[in-house]
C-alpha cells in the first residue's frame, strides 16, 4: 500500500467569486431576447444592472456587475459575443480627494454600486473603489467637488 498523499480539489470547497463590471453594447436584433435570463440561468451568474438604455427593435447598452465564478463568466462572455454583442470595460474610473471630502454623505444614497457606504463605527464615508461602476452619478450630487471622474488613455 501506497501512504503518498495525493493532493485533490475537493469540487464542494466553496470557490471565490469573481466580479466584473462590464459594458454591453448590444445591436437591436438581439434586444428582445432573454440575455440576462441566461447569464443567470444557463452561466450561474448574478447580475447587477447599473445603468441600462433599453428599447424593443433598437441598439441598446447596459453597464452590468456580474457574480459568480470565473469560468463561468468567461463562457458568458462568449455566448454574449455569439450574439454580436459587444463587451468592453468602463474607460473611466472615479477618484475621491479625502481632502476635499466632508463625509456629508450626498454620493451614499446615489451610487447604485454601493461602491460609496457608511461606516457605522465612525460615521465615515467609505469609498470602495473595487465595488465603483465609474456612472459618475456621485461627482454631480458631490457638494465640494471631493469626486472625480478619471478618463484612461
Amino acid at each position: 500500500m501506497n501512504n503518498i498523499a495525493s493532493t485533490t480539489i475537493d469540487p464542494s470547497a466553496p470557490r471565490k467569486a469573481y466580479r466584473k463590471i462590464i459594458m454591453i453594447t448590444f445591436p437591436s436584433e438581439v434586444s428582445g431576447s432573454p440575455m440576462v435570463c441566461n447569464l443567470t440561468r444557463l452561466y450561474d451568474l448574478s447580475v447587477n444592472i447599473l445603468r441600462a438604455s433599453i428599447t424593443p427593435r433598437r441598439d441598446g447598452f447596459m453597464t452590468v456587475e456580474l457574480f459568480g465564478d470565473e469560468e463561468k463568466f468567461h463562457e458568458a462572455i462568449s455566448y454574449l459575443k455569439g450574439l454580436g454583442i459587444k463587451i468592453s470595460t468602463p474607460d473611466q474610473s472615479i477618484s475621491r480627494d479625502e481632502d476635499s471630502c466632508m463625509q456629508c454623505g450626498m454620493c451614499i444614497a446615489i451610487c447604485p454600486s454601493e461602491a460609496l457606504r457608511l461606516d457605522i463605527n465612525t460615521r465615515r464615508v467609505i469609498f470602495d473603489m473595487e465595488r465603483c461602476a465609474a456612472c459618475g452619478m456621485c461627482t454631480r450630487v458631490c457638494p465640494v467637488k471631493a469626486m472625480h471622474i478619471v478618463v484612461e488613455q
